[in-house]
């Protein structure tokens, strides 16, 4: 798999306006990631609150997942037809709002429904924001640019868990997540005050301004057969094995650990924010080595095998504490690395002026993954079998290592 060619150079000033672009769009995906994990810390509560079982939990997930699924294509064509910004700080504001809402009403079937909304909201950030960084972000640090796109949603999974179990011990649950949800909806403001530099228009791209025959590249025409290219049908996979593994860890970590290990609560959360912290510093490693490299597929499969290796000592070894946060940590290092290369082969198989489709099509992996994982893992809570959530785990890891290698060299036509 190789990078897209590298511009020969960046215009005057290009390094302020990547990281004023960049800073923006994370603050978007910060929420987008920390909304995504809002409610999973609080299962125990909710279970108890709702009298519920893992498995309707877990449908709270899916429900969202769904509804991401089937808005992020429709989103990502309207990104790629009328512009990302003004759809981005929208879906922002909508998804502050529906955690609004689930605070402030506060049973099982109003959440079901508000996840509804929240769902269909976080459909837009993939598109949009891959969208604008990849028309705005200077060719050469267009890696770090993605890193640090990952970065900051890994981010809002890392300050999760520590913030609304300490929102919902001093407030309560209810208020705890109206509080996030309403800190959201400031954030969109904030993005309508200074999101002038988000100026991406339709059909624009980086490559489209540097490639001669860019303007003889009639992508958009071919949309319906861009989605049905075996490289990019593969990347799909690679989201959507990815969002299993994912959402096994980020999701039911917790609850497994407990159920198998007797960790308690406390210690397992540890193990999870260290987790998510080692996945947000890893990433920043993977932008590095992303543009530094063109073999992203070898990068990606190597870290694969390394936390599938991780998450099965987790499983089957009783860690003390120490232990357990230090191969957390680990483990989210080499996870993190992972997500610049993902992003850097979905880029490379991309036609001109298709990020949004593309990005849209392929991260619906990522809504069908949070479909079925949190069934899936709630399911194997449910009927005792908590040390097969980390099986499972490691199995979708070494699947995934397979996946990236067949994406390798496999370009879209470019019409």
């Amino acid at each position: 798999m190789t990078a897209a060619t590298q511009t020969v150079e960046d215009p005057a000033g290009s390094f302020r306006d990547d990281i004023k672009v960049i800073s923006l769009i994370g603050t978007a995906h910060f929420f987008s990631h920390f909304y995504i994990l809002l409610l999973a810390p609080l299962f125990p509560i909710l279970k108890d609150a709702f009298g519920v079982s893992y498995v309707q939990l877990g449908l709270i997930l899916t429900v969202a997942n769904a509804a991401t699924g089937i808005s992020q294509i429709p989103f990502g064509y309207l990104v790629d037809k009328v512009g990302a910004k003004w759809i981005l700080i929208g879906g922002l504001a909508a998804h502050g709002l529906a955690f609004v809402l689930i605070g402030v009403t506060g049973s099982y079937w109003a959440m079901l429904a508000c996840m509804v909304l929240a769902g269909a909201a976080n459909g837009v950030y993939h598109p949009a924001d891959y969208a604008i960084l990849s028309a705005s972000v200077s060719e050469k640090r267009m890696g770090r640019g993605f890193s640090l796109h990952t970065f900051t949603g890994f981010a809002g999974f890392a300050a999760v868990p520590m913030t609304i179990v300490w929102l919902a011990q001093e407030f309560g649950w209810q208020t705890g997540v109206t509080i996030c949800g309403a800190a959201g909806m400031i954030a969109a403001l904030a993005l309508v005050v200074f999101g002038r530099s988000l100026k991406h228009k339709p059909g624009s791209d980086k490559r489209a301004k540097k490639d001669a025959g860019a303007a003889d590249q009639p992508a958009a025409a071919g949309a319906g057969s861009i989605m049905l290219n075996p490289a990019i049908l593969m990347c799909l996979l690679f989201f959507l094995l990815l969002a299993l593994s994912s959402g096994g860890i980020n999701n039911f970590l917790v609850s497994a650990l407990n159920r198998v290990h007797g960790t308690p609560i406390d210690s397992a959360n540890l193990g999870l924010t260290f987790y998510l912290v080692g996945s947000s510093l890893g990433i920043l490693l993977g932008g590095v080595i992303a543009d530094r490299t063109t073999n992203h597929n070898r990068v990606a499969a190597c870290c694969f095998l390394a936390t599938a290796v991780a998450i099965m000592i987790v499983g089957v070894v009783a860690l003390p504490v120490w232990a357990l946060v230090a191969l957390m940590a680990l483990q989210g290092l080499t996870h993190g690395i992972i997500m610049p290369s993902r992003d850097m082969i979905v880029r490379s198989v991309t036609p001109t002026g298709s990020m949004g489709k593309v990005f849209g099509f392929v991260s619906t992996g990522f809504s069908l993954g949070g479909i079925v994982a949190p069934l899936m893992f709630g399911f194997l809570l449910d009927r005792g079998e908590p040390a097969l959530v980390f099986y499972v785990i490691a199995g979708f890891m070494i699947v995934s290592l397979l996946t990236v290698f067949s994406v390798g060299g496999k370009k879209t036509a470019q019409a």
